[in-house]
């Protein structure tokens, strides 16, 4: 994991998962697939229909799928899938288990972070806290910018916080493959995909191109404000 940190003093809580949404996958599941919070369409045209036909509804459909099989009849089927994360992480006999709980997790939680129409200047609470932690909120952008243009192969690049030398702080991070923060102790406020099937429809090779899109037409800062 490369980190690349700022610190600023933030409020504490979150909410991990983004907004509370119906569950569409069957109630059996003990995990089931909450839907998107817009339609197939609705983040066009900075990422299309199509691309969120193979992104959602089949890689982060086949993640829950995978999870629910390996949990059906477990313990672990009552546990929430933080827990379930943190439970299994670094065992290389359960990183089938860990690799599909922690993409179901990551990809509910990338959904939840955009919105059609994002982009544009954050509400007063979080460029201030970015403002805080990194100097303005160009600097936050450019930090997480990098992080998700540099992250070599598959991964995702992090905004979160933690507590470190006795201060909250707010800090950028990325990880690779299905890597995530809450296994290092930190709480994730904001998240970009950067595997390919996040964006190789769209724009092919172009991942910066992606991920520029990704701050003017996509970010749902109003989301952040609720989880810092």
């Amino acid at each position: 994991m490369s980190l690349c940190a700022s610190a600023a003093v933030v409020a504490a809580g979150t909410r991990l998962l983004g907004p509370t949404v119906a569950h569409a996958a069957d109630a059996a599941d003990a995990f089931p697939m909450p839907p998107l919070p817009y339609p197939d369409n609705g983040l066009e045209p900075a990422i299309s229909a199509r691309t969120i036909s193979f992104h959602y509804g089949k890689h982060t459909a086949a993640y829950y799928g995978n999870l629910n099989k390996a949990v059906a009849g477990t313990p672990m089927a009552t546990m929430k899938l933080e827990e379930v994360i943190k439970a299994v992480a670094g065992d290389p006999a359960k990183a089938g288990l860990f690799n599909n709980a922690a993409q179901s997790w990551n990809h509910t939680f990338y959904w939840a972070g955009m919105k059609p129409g994002g982009g544009g200047t954050p509400p007063a609470k979080v460029a201030d806290a970015l403002s805080a932690a990194f100097g303005s909120v160009d600097a936050c952008v450019t930090q997480l910018s990098d992080a998700a243009k540099t992250q070599f192969a598959s991964g995702w690049a992090w905004l979160v916080k933690g507590r470190e030398g006795g201060k909250d702080v707010l800090k950028v991070l990325k990880t690779g493959n299905a890597e995530n923060p809450i296994t290092q102790g930190y709480t994730p406020i904001l998240t970009i995909d950067v595997w390919e099937h996040a964006y190789y429809l769209d724009y092919q090779n172009k991942r910066p191109d992606y991920v520029q899109a990704f701050f003017d037409k996509l970010v749902n800062w109003d989301e952040v404000a609720k989880r810092l």
